[in-house]
């Protein structure tokens, strides 16, 4: 399910909208203000974005600039009551990748959608199936992760949480990040879980003392190989 993030501070407009993608299949986050939605960006995954422009605490070109310093692929569409053309222009220099003026249909808003997340799809790197981290090699194909003296294979829920911790290897990964994108949701139970799994891949990986899965305790864990 694709999850959507709308800020929008018209309730009923916001509410409409928000059922209406539901009914599609996706999954939404309503925020009616700027700084909520900078908030739930920033303590969730999403495929796409939908930002008013006129919202209070913070407006919507500032969050979308928010939003573009940490993640540049991530689709933005603007919803505005402004057709200025200086606007527009705005939108676009702040990272929007489409802008929708106010009133619009139902449909038109939905097709938009549709268009930008399967152009993300498309535009999706194709995962590494063989990948090394320190001295050792992991290959997803067959769960195997050997070095020169130890061939361990993993299950298939280990393989994929540390294929996304190397992926993510040049940030912290929240916590809610893995378990989203791994388990489905973010309950107390799955992080449990989670836990455990980290603490499996810890065991795994000490063979080497440069590899470490690093706890930033409360936020996330982060890949490291030590020099």
């Amino acid at each position: 399910m694709k999850r959507i993030l709308l800020v929008e501070d018209d309730p009923s407009l916001g509410f409409v909208i928000k059922d209406n993608l539901c009914l599609k299949g996706y999954d939404v986050t309503l925020c009616t203000d700027g700084e909520s939605g900078e908030n739930a960006f920033n303590t969730s995954v999403f495929q796409l974005c939908i930002f008013d422009v006129m919202l209070p605490k913070k407006d919507g070109f500032s969050l979308a600039r928010s939003v573009r310093s940490r993640n540049k692929n991530i689709p933005i569409l603007f919803l505005t009551a402004k057709a200025m053309m200086e606007d527009k222009l705005t939108g676009f220099q702040t990272g929007a990748d489409d802008y929708i003026t106010k009133p619009f249909s139902l449909e038109e808003l939905l097709c938009r959608i549709e268009v930008f997340l399967r152009r993300s799809a498309e535009e999706a790197p194709i995962p590494l199936r063989k990948f090394h981290v320190g001295n050792y090699e992991f290959d997803y194909t067959t769960l195997t992760l050997r070095n020169s003296s130890i061939e361990k294979t993993l299950t298939q829920k280990e393989a994929e949480v540390l294929q996304l911790l190397y992926y993510n290897r040049h940030r912290v990964l929240k916590r809610e990040e893995i378990l989203k994108e791994v388990w489905g949701d973010d309950d107390y139970f799955m992080g449990r879980s989670m836990d455990v799994f980290i603490s499996k891949l810890r065991k795994y990986l000490k063979e080497d003392p440069a590899v470490q899965i690093v706890n930033y305790h409360g936020v996330g864990f982060r890949l490291e190989v030590i020099l």
